[in-house]
């Protein structure tokens, strides 16, 4: 211990790298190595606060930096920074559950020394005890002569009859002046009680403190090294547990305002997709309508194709039946033409035949 006191109180006036020769380089500072203490770091070592005190920790083990513990201060937070907090909070918090329970005892302690052990008589009542013990005392005088004058007279059985009777009320007697002596102590245990100054227990150290003191006095308690010391642990400790709730509640409000986001973005995307369906169906629907349209328009225009073919084919029909009609009626003429020609050329023959003839002859 005193040798690592001695290298800390180099370093603090020399550097750490005191021992560093001109050639070599010099360690790079990093808060992490293990010969850094990991309380001083976060806030501060314990074992700093007691010293000289019935609450003494000795002196600390590891190396107290201020260059290490602005580096750890300026450093993200990160799971290794929460160890070293988690650490300075166990420590703390064994020493104040142990300042607790010195707290609870003390006022236990108090409570017991307060606490009256026997009831006290009220004045009227011991003043009938002291008379009940003067007749107590004639009758045990007067019992003790008649026992004397029976033992005299021989009757021995009588004699120690009345010497028992004579125990008896001297056995009450006594129980008389001890309740009247307890009553009379009692008293005078309250008197020296109220006059004797009130305790009273610190709910920081545990101390013990007198009720109505000096303020002089006060106000060196409240200024000693065990009282601050105390008080700054509930502090330290107090302001690293209010910055994680503190971080924990902006953490779930983070949370919160994600999870509302997605919520909202969900909504956005279910509204997007259902306008898409809406679309498509509506696009469907059209199509749908349009196809029908179509088959009717083309059932329409095959239904009029069909009237007009079968009144083409008609006229068609009845246009070859009159173009047969004529043609027979051509051909008719053409062969009844024919006949007459050929009669006609057969008659002038015969005519240019006999005139032919007549001239021969």
């Amino acid at each position: 211990m005193a040798a690592a006191a001695a290298a800390a109180l180099l370093d603090e006036l020399m550097g750490r790298n005191r021992n560093v020769l001109p050639n070599e380089k010099p360690k790079e500072l990093n808060w992490e190595d293990p010969e850094f203490c990991k309380l001083y770091l976060v806030k501060f070592c314990p074992h700093d606060l007691f010293v000289n005190t019935r609450a003494d920790l000795g002196a600390c083990s590891r190396v107290h930096d201020d260059e290490a513990r602005e580096l750890f201060e300026k450093a993200p937070y990160s799971y290794r920074k929460q160890q070293y907090e988690d650490e300075f909070i166990r420590f703390c918090q064994s020493m104040l559950n142990e300042v607790e329970r010195k707290i609870i005892k003390g006022k236990q302690r108090l409570a017991l020394i307060g606490r009256t052990e026997a009831p006290t008589l009220t004045p009227a009542q011991t003043q009938r005890n002291e008379e009940q013990i003067a007749l107590l005392t004639e009758k045990i005088n007067k019992l003790v002569e008649e026992a004397e004058q029976s033992g005299i007279q021989g009757n021995v059985e009588q004699a120690q009859g009345l010497m028992r009777l004579c125990d008896q009320l001297k056995e009450e007697r006594e129980t008389l002046r001890k309740s009247n002596d307890n009553s009379h102590y009692n008293q005078t245990a309250e008197l020296a009680a109220a006059q004797e100054k009130q305790m009273e227990v610190c709910d920081v150290c545990g101390a013990f403190l007198i009720v109505g003191d000096a303020q002089q006095r006060i106000d060196d308690h409240l200024m000693g090294k065990q009282h601050v010391g105390y008080a700054r642990l509930k502090s330290a400790l107090q302001e690293i547990m209010s910055k994680r709730e503190k971080a924990r509640d902006e953490k779930e409000q983070r949370r919160e305002e994600d999870r509302k986001q997605r919520a909202r973005a969900n909504e956005e995307l279910d509204r997007r997709r259902r306008d898409d369906r809406d679309r498509d169906r509506d696009r469907e629907r059209d199509k749908r309508r349009r196809r029908d349209d179509d088959k009717g328009r083309h059932d329409s225009s095959s239904h009029s194709v069909m009237f007009r073919n079968s009144g083409h084919r008609s006229r068609s029909r009845s246009r070859d039946k009159h173009d047969r009609h004529r043609d027979d009626d051509h051909r008719r003429h053409a062969r009844d033409k024919g006949s007459r020609d050929h009669r006609s050329s057969s008659h002038h023959n015969r005519r240019r035949h006999r005139s032919r003839s007549r001239s021969h002859k």
